[in-house]
């Protein structure tokens, strides 16, 4: 092989190395890209399993609160503030699961380009809803299900 040759053969090993070191950082760039995009739909998931939490919560509690009034004269009143009862307290449930699994999604994924909602925010107003939940128990177990006076 002559000099000329070698020079040659020794140029086109740099250009294929350097297209290979290019085509690893795109690679790497593109990973990099999915890892972000991943950690940006699960803030997304967890803000829609909170919001199922909260859907769930709120339609337990309406129909805790409305038991009274659907179930009066149908079944007996033990019964009745049973239901109503239970379906109050799952409501609570669902309003502290809510923010609990908002705040504590597992393992932490790569920081998310996504915001994500304020844990006070989340807190206070779940806080508030417990807060309504645990009124309408009570009203429930002293206001029976009688007419009213």
């Amino acid at each position: 092989m002559t000099e000329a040759e070698l020079k040659k053969s020794g140029e086109k090993l740099a250009e294929s190395a350097e297209t290979l070191e290019k085509s690893t950082e795109r690679v790497e760039d593109s990973a990099d890209r999915r890892t972000y995009l991943a950690a940006d739909r699960t803030v997304f998931a967890a803000e829609r399993t909170y919001a199922a939490w909260v859907r769930t919560g709120l339609f337990a509690l309406a129909s805790g609160a409305g038991s009274e009034k659907l179930l009066s004269g149908l079944i007996p009143e033990w019964l009745i503030l049973a239901t109503g009862s239970v379906l109050v307290a799952f409501s609570g449930f669902c309003f502290v699961a809510g923010v609990w699994r908002e705040l504590n999604p597992g393992p932490p994924p790569p920081r998310p380009n996504a915001r994500q909602l304020a844990p006070l925010l989340l807190i206070v107003v779940n806080g508030f809803l417990a807060l309504v939940a645990a009124a309408v128990l009570v009203g429930i177990w002293l206001g029976g299900t009688g007419p009213p006076p």
